[in-house]
């Protein structure tokens, strides 16, 4: 077999009888893709009002938290906040204006996507952080937030 014919088989050339390659397979129609079957991929393009209102939601959440991160209460910007979920959306979590809060990158990274009582009973100082900075949540996640770090902190006590 010559190294031409090996790769119209290694790319799933149609004619030699293997599955069709993915270029055939996904049809671009506007900015949106659409696969063989008629269904559109789930990767949306970005629109200008969307990101106009995550900047919003970004600017509006970093003012009501006192420009800190929730959770380590280092000073942001609008720059190295990020927007985080306190349900996440994983969980059923709403992307409104209760459920999210701003944090620093490795804070976000390091809650995942963790329910907030998950996550404050590991880590209590950002329990106590989040009670302080984060003034726009519900009201019952931070009477949660309150009960998983005085749990957390008796623990700690009882075992030492």
């Amino acid at each position: 077999m010559s190294r031409r014919s090996s790769l119209r088989l290694s790319k799933g050339n149609a004619s030699h009888g293997l599955r069709p390659s993915r270029k055939s397979a996904v049809k671009t129609r506007g900015n949106s893709a659409v696969r063989a079957g008629g269904r559109q991929s789930a990767a949306r393009p970005r629109t200008v009002a969307g990101v106009a209102m995550k900047h919003v939601m970004r600017k509006t959440a970093l003012r009501d938290c006192s420009q800190r991160c929730v959770y380590c209460a280092t000073r942001l910007d609008q720059h190295t906040a990020t927007l985080d979920h306190v349900v996440p959306l994983a969980h059923g979590g709403q992307h409104e204006h209760g459920n999210l809060v701003v944090a620093c990158g490795p804070c976000n990274r390091l809650k995942g996507d963790r329910l907030p009582f998950e996550f404050f009973a590991r880590n209590p100082w950002a329990g106590a952080n989040f009670v302080r900075y984060a003034r726009s949540v519900h009201r019952t996640l931070k009477r949660g937030a309150r009960r998983a770090v005085s749990l957390a902190f008796a623990r700690d006590e009882m075992a030492a």
